[in-house]
């Protein structure tokens, strides 16, 4: 376990944005995770876990207290099933699982960040998201102080939100685990309409599972969404926004607010989200046709050049460079079309 005092947070994040931390504890084991987890709590000292970091966005101060950088490291196969310590890399441990003919998570190559993030979050794209093939999360329970493992059912799982993200200060993610499927190669049945275009296939088709992750990361990488780091465009935390899910009355409103904005004969993009009626919208679409196209912006914190759901650091953007942006885009789409959006990464000591 390394531990460092006042030290900086930024290169730990994607964005490269935040300040120092007043101590820094890498864990590369569970136990240690463990260990470090209880002494803050039981010295009543604020914690921060850091995996990835792709899915952070830390004020200018930095953060008072212990950051816990995850740095464990683990990848099991056993048949189908799949086991993957919270620090793994999620695209390399992808990679790995297309290389071994399993089925399940190959759409979602090319997502930056930790494996131990993908629950919390109910990371997806493409037609996939983790909750349709975890089995169970093994994790610190801070309230309880004992390992738990956790059920796919238990972990309440709905659109990029879980309990881990509902209950943020109570569980520590330092397992994860896997059912996978093995279609003799093939990918799991191809869902979204943009990669099965890609792809040159119908909706509900499968193709070799090498074929789906390389047409997804090439998808990724047209929208500054693979990590690069002389693409300004991947210094971000990938889409800032999660999609809007309105009621059935929000989205009749909503209609009314378009047609009167863009003309009738204009539709928003509209996908049934459950029960009652409710149903979800694209946030890069409301941003692009409330004004805020690819590039904008002339300060160092901009929109992607490449896709209007990012929000990027130019190279010498400060945290509240970032945030201005951010409010100012909610603002836009707020008034134009009457829906709040909401921010998908985690903020630290800052807010919208």
């Amino acid at each position: 376990m390394q531990l460092l005092n006042d030290a900086p947070l930024a290169p730990l994040t994607t964005f490269r944005l935040g300040g120092p931390a007043t101590r820094l504890v890498t864990a590369t084991t569970d136990d240690e995770v463990v260990a470090a987890v209880r002494e803050a709590d039981a010295a009543g000292t604020p914690l921060l876990i850091i995996g990835g970091g792709s899915n952070l966005v830390i004020g200018d101060k930095g953060f008072d207290g212990t950051a816990l950088r995850i740095a464990t490291t683990g990848f099991s196969l056993d048949g189908t099933r799949l086991e993957l310590a919270a620090g793994e890399v999620w695209t390399d441990a992808v990679a790995r699982t297309v290389e071994a003919g399993l089925a399940g998570i190959e759409c979602l190559a090319g997502i930056p960040g930790s494996a131990g993030a993908t629950p919390i979050q109910n990371v997806g794209a493409y037609g996939q998201d983790v909750s349709a093939t975890i089995s169970e999360v093994v994790a610190y329970d801070r309230r309880a102080e004992e390992t738990v493992t956790l059920a796919n059912a238990e972990c309440a799982f709905s659109y990029r939100h879980s309990l881990f993200k509902d209950q943020p200060d109570r569980y520590v993610v330092l397992r994860v685990r896997f059912e996978l499927e093995d279609a003799d190669g093939l990918s799991a049945p191809i869902k979204y309409p943009e990669t099965a275009r890609a792809l040159g296939v119908e909706a509900g088709d499968r193709v070799p599972l090498a074929t789906a992750r390389e047409s997804v990361l090439r998808l990724r990488a047209s929208k500054g969404m693979v990590l690069a780091a002389e693409d300004h465009d991947t210094w971000s935390a990938g889409s800032f926004f999660t999609n809007p899910i309105l009621t059935a009355g929000e989205y009749e409103t909503f209609r009314a607010r378009v047609a009167e904005r863009l003309g009738p004969d204009v539709a928003a993009p509209a996908f049934p989200a459950g029960e009652d009626g409710a149903v979800k919208t694209s946030a890069a679409w409301l941003i692009d046709k409330a004004g805020f196209t690819k590039g904008y912006g002339s300060g160092p914190a901009r929109i992607s050049t490449k896709h209007t759901l990012a929000l990027t650091n130019r190279g010498e953007a400060t945290t509240e460079d970032l945030l201005a942006l951010a409010r100012e885009v909610v603002a836009g789409v707020r008034e134009a079309f009457g829906v709040t959006l909401v921010n998908e990464p985690v903020t630290v000591g800052v807010e919208l």
